[in-house]
C-alpha cells in the first residue's frame, strides 16, 4: 500500500537512526511519528512512537505535541 501522508519535517537524532517526522494527511489533519532505522537491515525505516493515529488540526499544533511526547526532540528544538 502505498503512503499517501506528506512529510513536512523530518527531525534526526544525531546518527540517523531515529526521527520524528511531522507531517499531513490527505483530509489536511496533521500527525507526526518516531522512526528507526538499522542500517544493516534494508527494509527501511519502522515506527517506534506509535503516534501517527492521533490528529492535529495544525503542523504547529503536531509539532509541539511531538515535543512533549518524544524526550530527545525537545533538546533539537
Amino acid at each position: 500500500m502505498a503512503h499517501e501522508n506528506t512529510v513536512l519535517q523530518s527531525i534526526n537524532l544525531d546518527g540517523e537512526l531515529i526521527c520524528v517526522d511531522i507531517f499531513q494527511r490527505p483530509d489536511g489533519t496533521f500527525g507526526f511519528d518516531e522512526f528507526r532505522r538499522d542500517i544493516e537491515d534494508g527494509r527501511g525505516w519502522f515506527s517506534i512512537g506509535f503516534h501517527g493515529h492521533k490528529v492535529y488540526d495544525s503542523e504547529d499544533k503536531a509539532l509541539t505535541a511531538a515535543i512533549q511526547t518524544v524526550g530527545w526532540l525537545d533538546s533539537k528544538n
